[in-house]
This record gives structure tokens, sequence and C-alpha cells, in this order.
């Protein structure tokens, strides 16, 4: 499986992140959307990563707008919009916007277009453990709660 490429990016709070590497969780769920209508599906998963999270404290989850580069005036722009959009501070906090070369980041991470947004569990490291595309799916979410859980469990050697 791919491994998540350095990227550098800030989320909406202005703190600057170098990714995976800033990546606060011992397991990182991150939502990747490359459209603005996007956003719908991102927040149809929302609810089941803050109830993962509040399960297990070494969790963490991130969107990660991803836009192509582009300079500093049209990035602030875009950026101010979103923090305007997104009341809740840690939602800021966990949303870390990426001017990037989005055809090489989609290369390297597998992913085919822009037309879906993709999950990824990631460790700091940047393994990638788990992929998914779409929108909220129960199946889904329960393949997901699966692999969290095995990460999660305590060795048989413990």
């Amino acid at each position: 499986m791919a491994t998540f490429p350095t990227v550098k990016g800030s989320n909406l709070e202005g703190q600057r992140f170098t990714l995976p590497r800033d990546l606060a969780g011992e397991l990182n769920l991150l939502f990747i959307p490359f459209q603005r209508w996007h956003q719908d599906w991102v927040d149809s998963w929302i609810p089941t990563a803050q109830q993962l999270a509040a399960t297990y404290p070494g969790l963490r989850y991130y969107e990660l707008p991803t836009l192509p580069q582009m300079n500093p005036f049209a990035r602030m722009s875009i950026d101010f919009g979103m923090k305007m959009g997104i009341p809740d501070r840690a939602a800021r906090e966990a949303t870390i916007t990426l001017y990037i070369d989005k055809d090489r980041y989609r290369s390297a991470l597998e992913i085919p277009s822009e037309e879906s947004i993709t999950l990824l569990l990631v460790e700091p490291s940047g393994k990638i453990l788990w992929r998914a595309e779409g929108p909220y799916a129960q199946d889904t979410a329960r393949q997901l709660g699966a692999v969290i859980q095995l990460y999660f469990a305590p060795s048989a050697s413990a």
C-alpha cells in the first residue's frame, strides 16, 4: 500500500504542518476532498469520526482540502472563506488546507481521480493502513471501526 507523501499546509487557525510528521494521533483518519461539493460527503463521516475518536483516545481525524498551488492572496481568501464557514474551533484546527501539486499528490496516494473523497488511516510515519472513498456508508464505517479496534487492541502477549 502507498505511503502518505510529505506535504506542507496550514490549518484554519494558522498553524503550519508538515504531514504526516505533525499528525497528532497514534493513528490518524484523513478525509481528502478535492471539490467544494465534497464537503457534504466529509460531513457525512464526521459523527462516525467523532464517535471513534471518543472511543479510541489515540485516534485523531483531519480534513485535508486539497487545492492547486496558487498565490498567497488567493490562498488567504479561500482560507478565510472556509474559516468563516466553520464556527467550531476544533473543526478549524482539524482542517489543514493543502495548496500543492495535486497530480503528484494523487499519484503518490494512488487516488485515480478527484471525483470522490478519499479516506485514509495513517500512522505518523506515513504508513497507510486502510483506505476507502465516497460518502458515509454503513459497511465502510464497520470496516473502518474494525481496523481501528484491531489497531488499538491489547497485544496477545500483554
